[in-house]
């Protein structure tokens, strides 16, 4: 039964990933907020389709903490699932992501639409430059930004290390980071086809104040908070 409701949930995700992407290929005439209402309807299906097919659903604490200006998200990374849901509780934000992805068919074309900040992993000092610049561009826009820290997804319950990028645009243009727990690797693991019913738990810090503080103090801050919520939400390792 887990495998037939996990073929079920990944057979609406795919088909509606191709629907949502393939619209919004066709809107660039709107403006990005346009554009970014219309990418909602993917994970509002999904997540409905994912209780339904799966019995997983989320609970998102701390909306109260998101402050009304532009800020910088950072995010624990340890599935696929907090890629999808981020769209419904969080203010309209572009997203961090390796440039390689834009140019898959049809999927790229979509989520270029929505204005990403997209990096070129491989060219060493120079993706950081690249950060600091797109990313100061959006913030000074009102946008928001959100970045994985840990750079790719994680196995849950594991040790990570945490890079700077995001705390080095939080020292640079000054905006305030919002950091954001979850224990969605537990019952949607890394690399695994099957989904493990329950309730993910989301956390959103107070937002850091980054006046004045270097890049490493920030990421401290950052990882700090993440951390200490990931040892209270807690887990059952299904992968076992």
């Amino acid at each position: 039964m887990p495998t037939l409701r996990s073929i079920l949930f990944w057979t609406g995700f795919y088909i509606s990933t191709i629907l949502v992407t393939s619209i919004l290929t066709i809107s660039f005439v709107l403006p990005f907020r346009g554009r970014y209402a219309i990418s909602r309807g993917w994970p509002m299906f999904n997540l409905w389709w994912l209780k339904i097919t799966c019995g997983l659903n989320f609970k998102v604490n701390g909306v109260e903490n998101i402050p009304d200006e532009a800020v910088i998200f950072m995010s624990k990374h340890q599935s696929t699932w907090e890629t999808i849901t981020y769209q419904l509780f969080l203010p309209p934000s572009v997203w961090v992501i390796k440039r390689e992805l834009l140019w898959i068919p049809i999927f790229g074309w979509g989520v270029a639409m929505l204005n990403p900040v997209a990096i070129n992993r491989s060219s060493g000092k120079k993706s950081l430059q690249q950060l600091i610049s797109k990313g100061r561009k959006k913030l000074d826009a009102g946008i928001n930004i959100v970045i994985f820290p840990e750079g790719t997804r994680t196995t849950a319950g594991e040790p990570t290390k945490y890079r700077p990028g995001g705390a080095v645009l939080a020292a640079k243009t000054g905006h305030k980071v919002v950091p954001i727990a979850h224990n969605a690797g537990y019952y949607w693991p890394k690399g695994q086809f099957h989904k493990h019913p329950g309730t993910i738990q989301v956390v959103i810090g107070p937002a850091i104040e980054t006046k004045d503080k270097s890049a490493s103090q920030i990421l401290k801050e950052t990882e700090t908070w993440i951390e200490d919520q990931m040892k209270i939400l807690g887990g059952r390792d299904f992968s076992n």
